[in-house]
């Protein structure tokens, strides 16, 4: 029998420091009557909690177990923000065992809450994980438990974090069913990477073998992942917690058996199953050499776990205590067989600090382990290391999220600058600084600017910042919010922005309308700056909206009264009005008394003379007086008279020639003439809409 063994397998990061804590904690108050109690039981392992109560650490439900000054350890998989206020209240220790990835789920919900954002979590509802983060929002949190919850999501402004042992299968498929609904969210993928790394590893290995076999406890919600996991691929998968739960009679027909163990597996259960698989493996064969073999094959592999779950490998992250600490290095406890040694060189510091100043012996540190043996049994550990691998860990997770960062803009380079994100650097190309022209990149120099991630390439160390990228982004979020919010008929500011013959466009906040030329003014005007100003702010009223074809028409006039409606009483028959000519034709001249307000003074009305032709009378844009005939409020139509403002003259007027007189008989009466300024007025309309239709594409 082989057994391939998943790599990850066994107690991850958050699970060790709440097991290390707790086991500090009893060493700390051994003797001195002291309770001590993790609230809800510490990992999910029934073998684990039973050795704990052993010890006299029991498991709670509720504060209201305790008694005033006892010690309450809080899990790893956190608690809610009302735990501390009420263990406050009753005068309890706390020892904080919180997963620091929960922590940051948790301070992620609540900045999220407090900025107005509805909080949304991917994962069980009954998980004390995901109860805990609810607690930091005030339990309003939406939880989806699958993809059909997922469909049911419609609100906006939403923050989404995960639950950290959930499968990358349930985020990926509730992602891509959000995505399609268009939403404003703000989305935090924070599976834990060990949940990850053992999912994979898990996959992997099931991948190779004949038979799958996952070690933890029932409860534990990861380890119920690796199992769903291994049973996709691999038919012949069992789920047990100790070694006593082995179907050994199973077991012997295959050649190749796979190991994965749960987050919270103990390293013994893990050994415990490994021998009794072994000693099944080469049990009842007479072939000495086979069992020889098969016996030394055990105690490899042995060996390899002891290695892999006793002392950290190179590229492992590792927390120790600091024993001891010089000028230029520190030695660092790290609770197993060899000590560790952090150079100043491999410490982030100030160059004039020593680091005598900035540690003590006892204070916790980070790093990661560099090499396995400098030559006298330590391991080399370095802690700028991991602060960079930090980094580029979240600078990748930010860059899979399309998040928006902050960076600063270190110094000027050929073709851009470059930026300086938690000690990683990246490039940013002149084109990506601005959305408009730049006529000198070292203005940027030391600003600070939000950008989005286009490039990374960890193996490269290659990081391509986009400023422009945000800057379009938020104009598109603006001008979305825009066409959300306005409405036909509203009136609202806007700004010119550039002119037209038949007419100007108007900036209605990152939206240009057009603002046609026969709605600037009820008067006629022939270009609209004989009115209008470039970077004038106006209001203008929305008179359609297409939202489809990105198209606004404004009406400017429409914010003001129509003349018409205050004609009564303003004007009356007889009154003597000050007008300009404004159309001459070979019936008559139109004055315009008020903007959007004309008069016809009919040919026969315009001296006490015979006149021929109206233009050797008047000229446009001459101011005449006129009296008021006629006044017909509901056609809107205003009959003048300029002759009867003026003196009849003593001599009589010679009769007119007969051929005079037939052609002033054949021009058209003032009725008549008006109707046909209607149709004018008509066909004017229709091709207002032709020119709005030709205009549609230079909008888009």
């Amino acid at each position: 029998m082989e057994i391939i063994i998943a790599e990850n397998s066994g107690f991850c990061f958050g699970v060790k420091e709440a097991i290390r804590k707790t086991q500090e904690t009893i060493k700390e108050y051994k003797g001195t009557g002291a309770k001590i109690y993790t609230y809800g039981p510490l990992i999910h392992n029934h073998q684990v909690t039973k050795e704990l109560d052993e010890q006299g650490v029991k498991s709670i439900d509720t504060l209201n177990e305790v008694q005033e000054g006892s010690i309450i350890i809080v899990r790893s998989h956190g608690v809610p923000k009302l735990f501390y206020e009420e263990a406050e209240k009753k005068n309890l220790k706390v020892i904080d065992a919180t997963c620091l990835h929960v922590r940051k789920i948790q301070k992620t919900a609540r900045t999220c809450f407090e900025k107005g954002m509805k909080v949304v979590i991917v994962g069980n509802k009954d998980h004390p994980e995901v109860i805990g983060i609810n607690g930091w929002c005030d339990n309003s949190a939406i939880i989806i438990e699958n993809e059909e919850d997922a469909k049911g999501i419609q609100l906006n402004n939403i923050c989404i974090v995960a639950q950290t042992t959930i499968t990358k299968k349930l985020w990926k498929d509730v992602m891509a069913i959000l995505d399609k609904k268009s939403l404003i969210m703000e989305k935090h993928n924070t599976i834990c990477s060990a949940t990850e790394s053992r999912q994979e590893s898990c996959e992997d290995t099931a991948k190779k073998v004949d038979a799958m076999l996952i070690i933890g406890g029932k409860h534990s919600s990861n380890t119920q992942k690796l199992f769903a996991i291994s049973k996709k691929i691999c038919k012949f998968s069992y789920f047990i917690e100790t070694k006593d739960d082995l179907p050994l009679n199973d077991f012997r027909k295959y050649n190749k058996i796979g190991i994965a163990a749960g987050a919270s597996t103990p390293e013994w259960i893990i050994k415990e199953v490994i021998t009794v698989m072994n000693e099944t493996s080469f049990h009842g064969e007479t072939d000495t050499t086979k069992e020889n073999d098969s016996e030394n094959q055990m105690y490899d592999l042995m060996d390899e776990i002891e290695k892999s779950l006793r002392i950290p490998g190179r590229g492992e992250i590792v927390k120790g205590t600091i024993i001891q600490v010089r000028d230029n290095e520190m030695v660092v406890n790290l609770g197993c067989k060899k000590d560790g040694i952090i150079t100043k060189d491999e410490i982030i510091t100030n160059a004039n600090s020593s680091l005598t100043t900035m540690y003590s012996v006892g204070d916790e540190i980070e790093a990661q382990v560099l090499k396995t043996d400098d030559g006298e049994g330590n391991l080399l550990l370095s802690n700028r290391k991991l602060a960079a691998n930090e980094h580029w860990n979240e600078i990748s997770q930010l860059f899979r999220d399309k998040s928006t960062i902050e960076v600063k803009v270190k110094n000027k380079v050929r073709g851009g600058v470059i930026a300086i994100f938690k000690e990683i650097s990246g490039f940013i190309p002149i084109s990506q600084l601005s959305d408009k022209y730049i006529e000198d990149v070292d203005e940027f120099v030391g600003r600070v600017l939000p950008v989005k991630i286009t490039q990374l390439d960890k193996k490269k160390n290659k990081i391509i910042f986009s400023h422009r990228t945000y800057l379009d982004a938020e104009k598109a979020q603006s001008v979305e919010k825009v066409w959300n919010s306005i409405a036909q008929g509203d009136v609202i500011e806007g700004k010119v922005m550039r002119f037209t013959d038949y007419g100007a466009f108007v900036d209605i906040g990152g939206i240009d309308g057009l603002l046609h030329i026969s709605e600037i003014s009820w008067g006629k005007i022939n270009h609209p700056s004989d009115i209008l100003k470039i970077g004038q702010m106006i209001q203008v009223k929305i008179l359609s909206i297409d939202k489809e074809k990105e198209k606004v028409s404004l009406g400017l006039k429409q914010t003001t009264s129509e003349p018409w409606d205050q004609v009564q009483g303003k004007f009356n028959v007889g009154d003597i009005i000050e007008g300009r000519v404004v159309q001459i034709k070979e019936y008559g001249v139109f004055v315009e008394i008020e903007p959007g307000m004309d008069g016809l003074v009919h040919i026969s009305e315009m001296a006490h003379k015979h006149v021929a032709n109206p233009a050797s009378e008047v000229k446009i844009g001459q101011k005449v007086e006129a009296k008021i005939l006629d006044i017909d409020k509901e056609n809107k139509r205003i009959s003048l008279s300029i002759k009867e403002t003026i003196e009849k003259p003593e001599t009589e007027i010679q009769e007119m020639p007969k051929e005079e007189v037939l052609k002033e008989e054949e021009a058209p009466k003032e009725e008549e003439a008006l109707q046909n300024e209607e149709t004018k007025e008509e066909s004017l309309e229709e091709i207002k809409e032709e020119t709005e239709q030709e205009t549609e594409e230079e909008q888009e």
